[in-house]
């Protein structure tokens, strides 16, 4: 499939809600579509320059667009995550069993709300990783159609300030990804189910908490998973594979999706 098509259907199964904040491929192929397709300019040439002008002024506001939203999110991220850590930490003191105010029942109701919560927060961030993927991989694939359409050696001086944007540095979001997971763990240890267990819930109860973390979180849970194989596929490498390309995750689709599941059985799609 072609990127131009394929990032469509990643919008549309994926990041609908995020559609104009992807680099617009379309309108920079037309771009380069007008340029190589004026009369033959020679490379150094004032007319070479100026069109090549257009062409990166195009894609540093495209560049400019990406960084804005990805910080944007970013900044979201980080404060959400502190409010989650502040609510997990609110309802223990209050509710808790060593707690100002002991209550199973209120105590069990707000961390389940909390663990929805957790679920899709955890998707949106894996889905901004993938907005970092595919808006890198089309640059590249742009800047690429342009050098050999009209002779330019634009690639490679361009890519080597990609890679220092905001939206391409993921360090922030990735550690947020296992903060997440490892609270996860915190809220919703294995040890868990033994002891609703010892207490006469048994796996009934346990499945019906599940369920409902099912219910909530199914949406973004799916999305993510579409996400994640789009993020594995990209960096597999194509017939344009290179060493402007994302490096392969050299992992299964089954090893790729499990680290996602959270602890919590949502039936992958």
């Amino acid at each position: 499939m072609k990127f131009g098509k394929r990032l469509k259907q990643q919008i549309q199964e994926t990041l609908p809600g995020w559609r104009n904040k992807f680099v617009s491929y379309k309108d920079l192929k037309k771009l380069v579509r007008l340029i190589s397709a004026a009369p033959p300019m020679k490379n150094g040439s004032l007319e070479f320059g100026r069109a090549e002008a257009e062409f990166v002024y195009s894609l540093n506001s495209e560049i400019e667009k990406l960084n804005a939203f990805f910080m944007e999110q970013e900044e979201d991220f980080v404060i959400q995550h502190k409010e989650l850590k502040q609510r997990i930490e609110r309802v223990a003191d209050i509710w808790g069993p060593h707690g100002s105010n002991p209550s199973e029942m209120i105590y069990t109701e707000e961390m389940g709300r909390i663990k929805r919560d957790i679920v899709d927060f955890h998707g949106e961030m894996v889905l901004l990783m993938n907005y970092s993927n595919v808006n890198y991989t089309g640059l590249a694939k742009i800047l690429k159609k342009y050098d050999k359409r009209t002779g330019g050696l634009l690639r490679s001086l361009f890519i080597q300030k990609v890679l220092q944007q905001p939206f391409f540095t993921t360090d922030l979001v990735s550690k947020l990804v296992k903060e997440c997971e490892n609270t996860i763990d915190t809220v919703l240890p294995a040890a868990q189910e033994e002891e609703a267990e010892e207490k006469g819930e048994g796996r009934g109860g346990i499945r019906r908490e599940r369920e409902t973390i099912k219910v909530y979180g199914e949406g973004i849970f799916r999305n993510t998973v579409a996400a994640l194989l789009t993020m594995q596929e990209i960096r597999r490498g194509s017939s344009t594979h290179s060493h402007f390309s994302l490096p392969p995750l050299g992992l299964s689709d089954s090893d790729l999706i499990q680290p996602f599941q959270l602890n919590s059985p949502i039936p992958i799609p």
